[in-house]
């Protein structure tokens, strides 16, 4: 698809995203009741409306090197715990992060790339799916899923759906959330060279700069209505800004550290998903 092709979908995509402010319903705070009754939480975007955007199916061998990079991390937490106590020094930002991984965090991380692996990316299963295939409670997954976003292992979109009921207008209520897994640039530092990722050419990340500023030139030479048109903010931005500042923020996290934590770094992050269960997500 062509530059202007891919403006123009992106435009049309965002304009035709609904939310229950634009259908006549006021949004609901975090956790607060939903003017339906229902309570409908923050940041929550509409089922059915994101997923193409969001899922992308792993590629042959993925789910299986995240795993490993999950599990060498965990190690490594261990490790520089281990040093830190025995030199008497305190450890950096990045390191905290990283030794807050748990084995249990490891394990729900691989119930989240199985389902990946089994879904082609589509991975959206219920607290209930998770705490029944890792066989840990309820609070120890969503304290895991908490830490994997944390470190970047994870992104996770809150989702909400339509119902039926009684009276007019349409009903809302919670779903289960969408994940997709990431390999963190945090991380990279701590990995043996195999598993790192290739360093993308130099003839590549020129097109992709030339692109982007294909782009803003587009953008720049619009009215000013289209302009305003092609700005349009909406639960799909802000799901595609989401993906974006997981990236960002753990790209500059990394360069904060003395580490060489940018020797290797990822242009197409394979994201992964599930098509699954639905319900009970928090």
């Amino acid at each position: 698809m062509g530059t202007l092709g891919f403006g123009e979908a992106m435009v049309s995509a965002l304009g035709a995203v609904k939310t229950p402010r634009q259908t006549g319903y006021a949004r609901a705070r975090s956790g607060a009741p939903h003017p339906t009754g229902a309570p409908v939480l923050r940041d929550s975007v509409e089922a059915g409306t994101f997923e193409h955007v969001f899922f992308v199916a792993p590629a042959k061998g993925e789910t299986d090197r995240l795993l490993r990079a999950a599990r060498r991390i965990l190690d490594a937490g261990r490790q520089l715990r281990s040093e830190a106590r025995r030199d008497g020094r305190e450890l950096t930002p990045a390191e905290r992060l990283l030794t807050s991984l748990t084995a249990a965090s490891v394990r729900v991380f691989e119930e989240i790339l199985t389902l990946a692996r089994l879904n082609k990316g589509r991975v959206f299963p219920s607290y209930d799916h998770l705490t029944q295939a890792t066989s840990l409670g309820r609070a120890t997954v969503a304290r895991a899923l908490r830490i994997l976003e944390g470190i970047g292992f994870l992104v996770r979109q809150r989702r909400f759906k339509r119902v039926e009921g009684d009276g007019p207008g349409p009903r809302y209520e919670q779903t289960s959330n969408a994940y997709r897994a990431f390999l963190p640039k945090i991380v990279q530092a701590y990995l043996p060279r195999w598993m790192r990722p290739a360093p993308i050419p130099d003839d590549e990340l020129q097109r992709e700069a030339d692109r982007i500023e294909e782009l803003e030139h587009m953008h720049a030479r619009l009215p000013a209505h289209e302009q305003a048109k092609a700005g349009l903010k909406g639960p799909l931005a802000k799901v595609l800004a989401r993906l974006d500042a997981a990236l960002e923020r753990k790209e500059r996290e990394s360069q904060k550290e003395p580490q060489p934590l940018l020797n290797s770094f990822i242009k197409e992050i394979s994201g992964v998903g599930l098509a699954g269960q639905q319900r009970n997500s928090i």
